[in-house]
């Protein structure tokens, strides 16, 4: 088609950098049809006793499920102990830090915070960690277990 000039111009390729950029702009698709970005999450659990973890992870990774979240592999982390148990004594939590780390997740699913850290201390100082990692926690139940209390403070 001619310019304003009567001259033809015929369009020059995008330099190759120009459309790595673009392509990096642009939603990845599936078929031609956009495909929105999926934000991963950990799921993490502290239970009294092993082998029972599973009976809280689940309803955890439904919740995640219906959000249009995904548990990554390895990413369904329980416990087992009390609460009250420093949060640097659990493996579980460990593999969660690390995952976060690692950039593998972007949030956390936890039944209440308490599982997190029970103690006020702790939570303050897990709080702090996950705030400085751009995190976001989720607590299914947040008033099942409040933070902060003594274990003695809570049966009464």
């Amino acid at each position: 088609m001619p310019n304003s000039s009567g001259h033809r111009r015929t369009a020059r390729p995008l330099p190759a950098r120009v459309r790595r950029k673009i392509a990096a702009l642009r939603a990845p698709a599936v078929g031609g049809v956009p495909v929105a970005p999926v934000t991963a999450v950990a799921l993490y659990v502290v239970v009294p006793v092993p082998g029972v973890g599973h009976l809280v992870t689940v309803p955890l990774a439904a919740h995640a499920e219906a959000q249009g979240w995904v548990v990554p592999a390895g990413c369904a982390v329980t416990d087992s102990g009390p609460l009250d148990q420093d949060t640097e004594l659990r493996p579980g939590w460990a593999r969660v830090r690390a995952a976060v780390d690692d950039g593998r997740v972007a949030g956390i699913v936890v039944p209440a915070f308490a599982h997190i850290a029970y103690r006020w201390h702790d939570w303050n100082a897990q709080r702090s960690w996950l705030l400085g990692r751009g995190l976001f926690v989720i607590a299914t139940d947040p008033t099942d277990l409040v933070t902060g209390l003594e274990p003695k403070e809570s049966q009464s």
